[in-house]
């Protein structure tokens, strides 16, 4: 009987699929918020609220930002809902490789980088998103450190966790 308890209650204590994609979606998204929040809000003098406009002018254009608080809130939501389907894929991809589990602070960065290249040359100029000018050489550093830091280790990390066992686990 105890031989089949151990591994039942291993089992039991490793994090699920969903639980696992939602910490690592929601810790990139906070700390990848939070530096938008510092970098564009603070550093560059924008408001906070006009921030997260922006990111719902990917669906609603220019309107977002005559839409208030209730643009920006939604702004939140279409920002969460990324790094959780960053995340999601993240997760995927250890399914049929399982080298990031292994190597956590290359994949992580490798990732996030890709994720900064997608979201910057892809999904938002096919978005509705007003076409803005080319990014000064500060931004784009900010936005490589911020997705390579802040979403793609932070993301290989938690999803590492989540499929080792105590025994294997070395941070």
């Amino acid at each position: 009987m105890a031989v089949l308890v151990a591994p039942l209650a291993a089992q039991a204590q490793r994090p699920t699929a969903l639980r696992t994609v939602l910490t690592a979606g929601l810790v990139a998204g906070f700390l990848d918020g939070l530096d938008a929040v510092v970098f564009i809000g603070w550093i560059k003098g924008i408001a906070v609220e006009r921030v997260f406009q922006f990111i719902a002018s990917g669906a609603l254009g220019v309107r977002a930002f005559h839409g208030g608080v209730a643009a920006a809130a939604l702004g939140v939501v279409f920002h969460f809902t990324v790094a959780i389907c960053a995340a999601t894929v993240f997760y995927l991809l250890t399914r049929r490789w399982t080298w990031p589990l292994r190597a956590p602070f290359v994949a992580g960065p490798i990732y996030g980088f890709g994720v900064f290249v997608f979201m910057h040359y892809l999904v938002v100029p096919l978005s509705a998103a007003p076409k803005q000018p080319p990014a000064s050489v500060g931004s784009i550093v900010n936005l490589i450190f911020s997705h390579v830091f802040f979403v793609g280790i932070p993301i290989a990390l938690i999803t590492r966790r989540a499929n080792t066992s105590d025994q294997e686990r070395s941070w």
